[in-house]
């Protein structure tokens, strides 16, 4: 336990990878919304009827994905040099991966409450809530935040093990074999003409059964990590 603890010390010497970049990419996103909400109503002069609504949520979000990449690249060769096993790296690894990503939820949760107290800051504008995902409640917002951080986080950990398990050829066959499987499964949707059956599904998803189904995707990711990384080259 102390061991894996010291793994945890040891992704976060570098704060700006777990902490300071997100949440830097986070405020930046929210600053240049506000900014485009109020060129929008001065340029209209006047109020808006519909409130409006930002995509920005999304950044961070995406950058965990590199933050899994940079966790494994800049201290994997370190922690082998310690004597560090490759069972306590990764459990560390995902135990700063989870904490973090936590964080970021309850950041967002706070947002969306002080959003919707509000009423967008006083002009109707949203960042962090987002009405599709705080519809079933700002617990079952906050899991799907978490999830979407989380789960970008094991992908970008895993193309990073890819490639250096099996060097670049195997990362991209990965990225095209993904890529098929989804025009296949397009192609699927096309030849029984069910797209309109399959965007009524999407339009009707509850925000809390997608967040489930990324953590079921996130804990195969996990898995799947675990059993590269014993064998990957350091």
């Amino acid at each position: 336990m102390n061991r894996t603890a010291n793994v945890v010390r040891m992704q976060l010497v570098n704060r700006n990878t777990f902490i300071w970049i997100p949440l830097m990419i986070l405020f930046a996103a929210f600053a240049i919304t506000l900014a485009v909400y109020g060129i929008i109503l001065f340029s209209v002069n006047g109020p808006i009827d519909e409130p409006m609504y930002s995509g920005g949520t999304q950044a961070p979000l995406w950058y965990f994905a590199i933050v899994g990449v940079y966790a494994l690249n800049l201290t994997f060769p370190f922690s082998q040099a310690m004597s560090v096993s490759r069972r306590e790296f990764f459990n560390g690894t995902m135990a700063t991966a989870l904490g973090t990503s936590l964080v970021l939820a309850v950041i967002y949760l706070i947002g969306g409450v002080l959003e919707r107290a509000t009423d967008g800051w006083g002009f109707d504008g949203y960042f962090f809530y987002l009405p599709w995902i705080w519809d079933q409640g700002p617990l079952a917002a906050a899991l799907f935040f978490f999830t979407a951080a989380i789960l970008a986080f094991t992908i970008g950990f895993l193309g990073a093990l890819i490639y250096r398990r099996f060097g670049l050829i195997w990362l991209l066959a990965t990225i095209i074999g993904f890529v098929v499987v989804l025009l296949v499964a397009a192609l699927g949707i096309s030849a029984s003409d069910s797209w309109s059956a399959f965007g009524h599904a999407l339009a009707h998803a509850k925000a809390v059964y997608v967040a489930l189904s990324g953590l079921t995707a996130a804990a195969a990711a996990a898995g799947l990590n675990y059993v590269i990384l014993r064998r990957a080259i350091p």
